[in-house]
């Protein structure tokens, strides 16, 4: 439905997009990640035409976006990460005149309008003012905007940025949603938002795409076994250097306070922890609390992904780190 086939973009000989293809299939919702300045944003106002790419394809529903761009942007809903509101509009008013720019046809505005303003819950506000409205109704008023026009393809950029834990809930769950009819490019720090929205996730860094795969096929890929929570009665400031020591343990890491010391150890692939960690405490006359597996999160790839990255780059710039892809799975076509 969806797909980037080598786009390049640089600014002032700077690149800020390099080579960067995928795929999102019908149906399907695509996490985009990346810490600040990857080029995520600039990807997304490539592919939605808002910026022009200095090489490369996009391709929505069949239909090249540089040869037929109209066309192409009829397909797109865009929800920017900064929204473009009117607070002086009333709502209903505001996501009719979006119908308008989006060339629904005047026969099917009334219903194309009320349709939208009811699938993101604010068809109960649709006489106030924008500018009246809370961060999370603002939000949903701009995704409102961004369906009203029936595109086939989603490009959310942060959509759930600034919202209040119930404000995401009520988000997410509509994204979710319009997973039924809907093909979705979401862009979001919330790692634990990803793993409970999106069915497969791209990573990029420095304007090239260094992961991709299932949020389960990343943790199997790029991490270790599981590791172990250990908890230990009493403060042991040096527990976890001692059980980085034993054999098998990749790195330890010490987390929390209030009277007990946990320490998170991340183990060989393979490796079993449990006898060892267990036989150091008695050894030491320490009384272990707790003892259990741990299964690495999408943040523990993430942060271990860009760490790896660093750390092989080096100053110079050199020296990437091939990308790591679930094979068969979301590569562009050339």
């Amino acid at each position: 439905m969806l797909e980037v086939d080598a786009l390049r973009k640089s600014f002032y000989g700077t690149l800020a997009v390099d080579d960067v293809s995928f795929r999102v299939e019908s149906g399907e919702i695509l996490g985009f990640l990346g810490p600040n300045g990857a080029g995520k944003t600039t990807t997304m106002r490539m592919i939605t035409g808002f910026l022009e790419p200095n090489a490369g394809r996009v391709t929505v529903d069949g239909i090249d976006a540089a040869q037929k761009p109209r066309e192409a942007r009829a397909r797109i809903g865009y929800l920017p990460e900064t929204l473009a509101l009117y607070p002086e509009m009333r709502v209903r008013e505001y996501v009719k005149f979006r119908a308008e720019l989006c060339g629904v046809p005047r026969r099917e505005t009334k219903a194309r309008v009320e349709d939208a303003l009811a699938t993101c819950f604010v068809d109960d506000v649709a006489s106030k003012p924008i500018g009246n409205l809370s961060k999370g109704y603002r939000q949903r008023v701009g995704l409102a905007a961004a369906l009203v026009h029936a595109p086939q393809v989603l490009v959310l950029d942060e959509p759930t940025v600034g919202l209040d834990p119930r404000q995401i809930v009520k988000v997410r769950d509509l994204i979710r949603d319009l997973k039924k009819d809907h093909t979705i490019l979401l862009s979001t720090h919330i790692l634990p938002e990803v793993e409970l929205v999106c069915d497969r996730v791209v990573i990029i860094d420095r304007g090239k795409i260094v992961a991709t795969g299932t949020p389960e096929t990343l943790r199997q890929q790029l991490t270790q076994a599981p590791g172990l929570a250990v908890a230990i009665q009493g403060e042991v400031p040096d527990a976890d250097g001692i059980l980085r020591r034993l054999p098998g343990v990749v790195r330890a890491a010490r987390i929390g306070a209030g009277g007990e010391t946990r320490v998170l150890l991340e183990a060989e692939r393979g490796a079993d922890l449990r006898e060892a960690v267990f036989r150091e405490c008695v050894a030491r006359g320490w009384t272990l609390l707790e003892l259990a597996p741990r299964q690495a999160t999408l943040e523990d790839v993430f942060v271990r992904l860009l760490a790896t990255r660093d750390a092989e780059e080096g100053p110079g710039g050199e020296g990437l780190p091939a990308a790591v892809e679930e094979p068969g799975a979301g590569e562009a076509k050339p």
